[in-house]
């Protein structure tokens, strides 16, 4: 490749960082107060809302559900108001944000609802209040579980950033679709593969190295 070849994919991998970056901390941010509120007011949970558990979780099931790139669509208002634009970096950190919370939600959900029951009784026994439960009993023993479905989180954003770069939004993917598929040159295609699957497995060797020493404690 050419040296200005390898600087726009230089460019693009910093762009798909800064996409994935800022969409995963929002994820994270807005997940784990999620999935502590779906386990809380289960049924069976530490303050039973049965309404409350059925609209949280049916609008979770409602973004888990659209495909990726409809909701990137359907989200442009949104984005316009939120970014003041609908293409490049930055406008697509809201739909990735808005498709990634619900997914990693669900994921760290399964992962407070393994905790030991045994452990939260323990803890009502002592006279823990619910939020010292959650502080102190949930989220440390599912932590593991936590960072292992934040990694799968991640990893399924580099994807998606990639899918975004086919309608403007910059990055590995916007590289690809516009140098490589667009003008039939196989060696920018490959060069991006090559570059998304170190990525990928940088991020899930980071995310299981983790996972161990938090499981080693």
């Amino acid at each position: 490749m050419s040296p200005q070849m390898i600087d726009r994919l230089l460019h693009g991998l910093l762009d798909t960082l800064t996409m994935v970056g800022a969409s995963a901390l929002v994820a994270l941010a807005a997940g784990v107060p999620i999935a502590v509120l779906l386990v809380m007011t289960a049924p069976d949970g530490l303050s039973p809302a049965p309404r409350i558990n059925r609209a949280l979780a049916a609008v979770v099931n409602g973004f888990r559900a659209t495909p990726f790139i409809v909701l990137l669509v359907a989200l442009l208002p949104l984005t316009r108001l939120v970014t003041g634009t609908t293409i490049g970096v930055w406008a697509a950190i809201v739909p990735l944000s808005i498709s990634a919370t619900p997914f990693f939600a669900r994921i760290a959900e399964v992962s407070l609802r393994e905790v030991d029951a045994g452990l939260i009784e323990a803890a009502q026994a002592m006279g823990c209040r619910r939020r010292q439960i959650v502080r102190h009993v949930l989220l440390p023993e599912a932590l593991p579980g936590i960072v292992g479905g934040f990694t799968i989180t991640v990893v399924t954003m580099i994807g998606a950033s990639a899918m975004a770069g086919a309608v403007g939004a910059g990055g590995l993917g916007d590289l690809a679709i516009r140098y490589g598929y667009q003008r039939f040159d196989t060696t920018v295609m490959a060069a991006v593969i090559v570059v998304l699957i170190a990525l990928v497995c940088v991020v899930q060797f980071a995310g299981d190295l983790v996972v161990r020493r938090l499981s080693a404690r």
